[in-house]
């Protein structure tokens, strides 16, 4: 197959019919882009509902046995009559009665259902269900070998054009599981991973992927060039401009992300890929900082316990037990902290104490609630002296105090737990020490 671009075109790219034009006239502009990802409409302003969400809100009616409150369902129905009218589709009653009539998943994924019929029309590309080609196993995780073998429709499909709604999948009885909030930039990945496509834009409202957040640093620079590695960190410390887990279909088949501006396309926007394809980062650069606030660190410490064999173990299978993910774990030779999201910790905060005191025996435990994670991500950090103390002495010169120092293993990322109150002053700290300087 010749050069084939697949575009993930987001909500905010298809709020209303002036939105979805301007995601006809960007597909039309280049004859490569013969496979569009379509996500549900999004918001038209701040005050505005998304489509899914108005969809999800009826399903909960649905679920407390309120089938009437169909208010949700008719201001739906007027989206996607604005839209129709105006890239030229039809939304027609079998549309329409579907949003009354469907129930749990498929009711919510109908937003992606509909939004590709409409694009489809309107592009003269064919229409293929996602439930056709994204396969998942039986714990609604993708199955890429079952993706795979049933991809002949699409692979013939995008020889012409084709449109396939985001955000869900088929589970192997037939039936419909969408993704988590966002996932559609999952639904993009696999298509271009499928596809073997010479790249995947995900289409959005900003211009790329910035440093930092807008709302916490002026300005921030926009990242020209980053790896799948950076980007996986950085997403999963906080920034959301693109879904986390949408690195790995595109990583695993070779295929670069390029993440652009829906409303400027002219703009570069960011480029995403191996760091081998990537120009050298400057020494001591940092490509970004991401940071989440809601965290419990637990702190305890055993004299010896270095020379316990199995200890850690013991300490993992008392959450394992529990049911409780953490994030991070530092140690030192006398000592071990557990970084937790507060949502994993949700009434079973004692119980997990009471095991550690039960089990491991601590000689002190200690447990830090408010905790922020700040996430310093830069391929130009790895194997470079003084960036450590760098950001050390950010944080001293803005007065941070700092709970823990944690180090990935591939010295592109170091995690730095800080309070609740000082996260926003320690992300500034951190910029403009790295990069207004």
């Amino acid at each position: 197959m010749s050069e084939l671009y697949v575009g993930k075109f987001g909500g905010s790219s298809l709020a209303d019919s002036t939105q979805a034009r301007k995601v006809i006239d960007i597909t039309r502009s280049d004859p490569r882009r013969r496979a569009i990802v379509v996500s549900a409409p999004g918001r038209r302003h701040a005050s505005d509902e998304k489509v899914t969400d108005l969809l999800i809100a009826y399903r909960g009616f649905l679920d407390c046995g309120l089938p009437s409150y169909t208010g949700q369902i008719g201001k739906v129905v007027a989206r996607f009559q604005e839209i129709a009218a105006g890239i030229g589709s039809t939304f027609d009653e079998a549309m329409r009665l579907s949003l009354y009539r469907s129930t749990g998943d498929v009711l919510v994924s109908l937003g992606e259902q509909i939004m590709g019929r409409l694009m489809a029309e309107a592009l003269g590309f064919a229409y293929l269900d996602a439930a056709a080609v994204i396969k998942l196993d039986t714990n609604g995780r993708l199955d890429m070998q079952a993706s795979i073998a049933a991809s002949k429709p699409l692979i013939r499909a995008a020889n012409t054009g084709v449109v396939v709604p985001g955000f869900y999948g088929s589970m192997p009885d037939g039936s419909i599981r969408t993704f988590s909030r966002g996932g559609s930039d999952i639904s993009g990945a696999i298509v271009a991973a499928i596809l073997g496509a010479t790249v995947y834009e995900n289409w959005t409202d900003v211009d790329g992927i910035l440093m930092t957040d807008p709302a916490v640093v002026r300005n921030p620079e926009m990242i020209g060039w980053m790896s799948y590695q950076e980007m996986r960190e950085l997403a999963y410390a906080g920034a959301r401009v693109l879904h986390d887990d949408a690195v790995f279909p595109a990583r695993n088949a070779g295929i670069p992300i390029h993440v652009r501006n829906t409303n400027v396309p002219e703009r570069r926007g960011t480029y995403i890929d191996t760091r081998e394809k990537l120009p050298p980062a400057r020494l001591g650069s940092i490509t970004g900082i991401a940071a989440r606030k809601g965290f419990t660190v637990i702190s305890l410490e055993k004299a010896g316990m270095n020379d316990e064999v199995g200890f850690a173990w013991k300490l993992l299978g008392i959450l394992r037990d529990q049911e409780v993910r953490f994030d991070h774990m530092p140690g030192s030779i006398d000592g071990i902290s557990l970084a937790i999201d507060d949502r994993e910790l949700d009434g079973k905060l004692e119980s997990v104490l009471d095991g550690i005191r039960k089990v491991c025996e601590p000689d002190k435990l200690v447990v830090k609630r408010d905790v922020a994670l700040i996430c310093t991500v830069g391929r130009g950090m790895a194997q470079t002296p003084g960036v450590l103390a760098k950001l050390a002495s950010a944080y001293a010169e803005a007065d941070v105090n700092i709970v823990f120092i944690d180090q990935g293993a591939s010295e592109i990322s170091i995690i730095i737990a800080v309070s609740n109150d000082d996260c926003e002053k320690a992300v500034q700290a951190i910029y403009a020490k790295f990069v207004q300087e």
